[in-house]
């Protein structure tokens, strides 16, 4: 719900953080990446966008065919949308010695343009590092033709908010950016209410996705943008896969210079989404559906004590998270996506125990699963090309 603008919220980015609304040459529009008008549309109505995995062969290389094959799944699922170079790609697809970032990237973007679709979907890279890097990062994404970048801020402990600021007004000076709050149990940070609003003042940032794993932190973004000028212009994604169905359900009200405004979490950018696709795709449309008819079953509450169990499970978070990367590969190998849960990090396996719960989440929640949907496809998907 819009209300109007008083002065004490213009320009906030500006009066607390004191960063320039021009960087240069950098800000010609002509420079500017944007999303289409059905793109912005799609992504406000909220869409299911998984993280994407790395496949990889027994001697730790890229094996491009299974790699293929998962970005077929995700698009034949219904995704509306992948992000590829994200924590769950592997950060060290950067690394000079595998230098896989760029035939990542390219490898994901040759699927989508054969997949020749005819409805609008959203090509995110994930970017991180220092500006320059980040910057750099973004630049091979929009040569691929990405629509948009996630921007990691782990690895920056020593930066202050106002220079994590600056450093995402320059990367939305060139396309479009996904905020990207990351818990601190895996290399994120915590961030004030005031950094959360003034992000949200930046030009060009198209929305944000909310992953500290904790309610409180949670409700700081919703409110910050909700108090941004440009609270419209911004969608809002869970990457809480500890509370994925609670966030998507539930309406933020807030009281806003004396007006009631209310904001939703529309959809998910979810490493969880990279398994079990088009269930995922099926739960946000009944979501939708809720949405629109205003009712709300209790049985919700149980479906979302289900999914975090099965989160719980392949993320393994009893390990703090150790084992959340292979995981994901073990449920994606037992359905033949993958060969293997090889990461490029040797040490990086399966916890102690972990795939007996992802066994027992299995089979004491079936209905959450896609296994027949990936069997009658898979063969398919896997062909070479």
């Amino acid at each position: 719900m819009g209300v109007g603008l008083g002065a004490s919220r213009r320009c906030y980015l500006e009066q607390t953080y004191a960063l320039p609304r021009t960087r240069g040459e950098v800000l010609v529009s002509e420079t500017r990446k944007t999303l289409t008008s059905e793109q912005i549309t799609a992504l406000h109505d909220g869409l299911v966008i998984p993280a994407h995995p790395l496949a990889l062969d027994e001697n730790r290389k890229l094996d491009v065919r299974h790699q293929r094959a998962l970005t077929r799944y995700y698009i034949a699922s219904g995704a509306g949308g992948i992000a590829v170079g994200v924590h769950s790609t592997q950060f060290e697809i950067r690394d000079p010695g595998i230098r896989l970032f760029e035939p990542v990237l390219r490898l994901a973007a040759e699927e989508v343009d054969n997949a020749g679709l005819q409805k609008p979907f959203i090509r995110v890279a994930g970017v991180c590092g220092p500006t320059e890097q980040a910057l750099e990062e973004a630049e091979i994404a929009a040569a691929l033709g990405y629509d948009a970048v996630l921007l990691s801020m782990g690895g920056l402990t020593d930066w202050s908010e106002t220079e994590i600021l600056k450093r995402a007004q320059t990367i939305a000076e060139f396309m479009p950016v996904i905020g990207f709050y990351l818990q601190p149990s895996v290399g994120g940070r915590i961030f004030s209410f005031d950094f959360w609003r003034a992000f949200a003042d930046i030009p060009n940032v198209v929305a944000i996705k909310i992953a500290p794993f904790n309610r409180y932190q949670t409700i700081d973004v919703v409110r910050a943008v909700c108090y941004s000028v440009r609270r419209d212009d911004i969608a809002l994604y869970t990457g809480n896969d500890d509370n994925i169905v609670n966030d998507l359900l539930t309406t933020y009200r807030f009281i806003v210079e004396g007006v009631e405004v209310e904001k939703r979490i529309v959809g998910g950018l979810l490493g969880h989404w990279a398994v079990w696709t088009r269930k995922a795709v099926e739960l946000l449309e009944r979501i939708k559906q809720c949405r629109r008819n205003s009712l709300l079953d209790a049985e919700w509450l149980t479906l979302n004590a289900q999914i975090t169990d099965s989160n719980a499970a392949i993320f393994d978070p009893v390990h703090q998270y150790a084992g959340c990367i292979p995981g994901i590969h073990e449920v994606l190998r037992r359905q033949g996506l993958l060969q293997g849960t090889w990461c490029l990090k040797a040490e990086e396996t399966l916890s102690s125990g972990q795939a007996e719960e992802i066994t027992r989440v299995c089979q004491d929640y079936p209905h959450l699963n896609d296994d027949e949907f990936v069997q009658s496809r898979l063969q398919e998907w896997l062909a070479e090309t």
